[in-house]
């Protein structure tokens, strides 16, 4: 009987023996040829989460096992993905003035592995001021016009530049200075013209330097009929930031420029009532908000 229960305890242990390697060699088998999704245990995180109309917003997404670059679409356009360290990387995404306030979602794509993000935009509160200028500062004569649509297709072209990420951490204000106007204030103009304000006006005197607000590449210096004196700068991936009514340039086109440096003063060429900065930043075209992007922790 002994004997017996022993053949049915040794055959029972082999069986056993055998499905355990079975179980090991399929283990094997599916991981060799049918790897384990390195996006599995990755995060997305949307900063922050809610903003307003004409804001910028940052998507980071860490933790991901190799170096896999997500995807992301807001209203049919992409997010331009950069490295952030190792496993982590980082958009910098944005919503139009204009656009509707409500909830947006944002498809993400890591390898096989999608989800979508929620964007909530709430109503901007922007202000509304009157105006009393003289009329040639208001409606250009004739013979302007030719020159205000061959500036306008200088900068569409601009826009459209599509560079390698050149900035390095966040943006800074360029002048440490109050603001004078805020971005996407209407302006009624003598009454009748309606302008809304797509930049932000910083006070500032006479010939104060102006700091470029983030790592970038010299892309415009040139007298505009409405900007003055205008300097643009290249920060890759569609972000772009833009001085307005300077005195003086202090850089040539095609200058790689560090955040701080000096890049002009402070002055009142262009349609300007006095000194004072219009500091604008575009991102993939849309104009938004620059104290937005500044509070973004990249």
């Amino acid at each position: 009987m002994k004997t017996k229960n022993s053949c049915v305890l040794k055959k029972a242990l082999i069986n056993l023996l055998s499905f355990s390697s079975l179980t090991i060699l399929c283990t094997l088998f599916f991981t060799a040829f049918f790897p384990v999704s390195q996006a599995d245990a990755f995060q997305a995180e949307l900063k922050p989460a809610s903003i307003r109309q004409g804001d910028a917003f940052l998507l980071r997404v860490t933790g991901l096992n190799r170096s896999i670059e997500p995807s992301a679409m807001l209203n049919k356009k992409p997010l331009r993905f950069s490295s952030c360290g190792e496993g982590c990387f980082v958009a910098i995404g944005a919503v139009d003035l204009n656009a509707r306030a409500g909830v947006y979602r944002i498809p993400l794509k890591i390898g096989q592995h999608k989800s979508i993000l929620r964007l909530r935009v709430l109503k901007g509160r922007f202000e509304t001021i009157h105006l009393t200028l003289p009329e040639e500062k208001v409606s250009p004569v004739p013979e302007d016009i030719d020159r205000i649509k061959r500036e306008a297709g200088l900068l569409t072209s601009i826009w459209e530049i599509d560079s390698e990420r050149l900035m390095e951490g966040g943006f800074v204000f360029p002048l440490e200075n109050p603001l004078s106007t805020p971005f996407g204030t209407k302006r009624i103009i003598n009454k009748e013209t309606v302008s809304i304000h797509r930049g932000l006006d910083i006070k500032g005197k006479e010939g104060e330097d102006i700091h470029a607000s983030n790592r970038g590449r010299v892309v415009l210096t040139e007298e505009l009929f409405f900007g003055g004196n205008t300097l643009i700068l290249d920060h890759g991936h569609g972000i772009f930031t833009v001085y307005m009514h300077l005195s003086g340039f202090n850089v040539g086109l095609g200058d790689l420029v560090s955040k701080n440096d000096v890049i002009g003063f402070v002055g009142s060429s262009g349609r300007s009532s006095g000194p004072h900065l219009h500091f604008g930043v575009k991102v993939t075209g849309m104009n938004i908000n620059p104290v937005s992007i500044t509070r973004l922790r990249l």
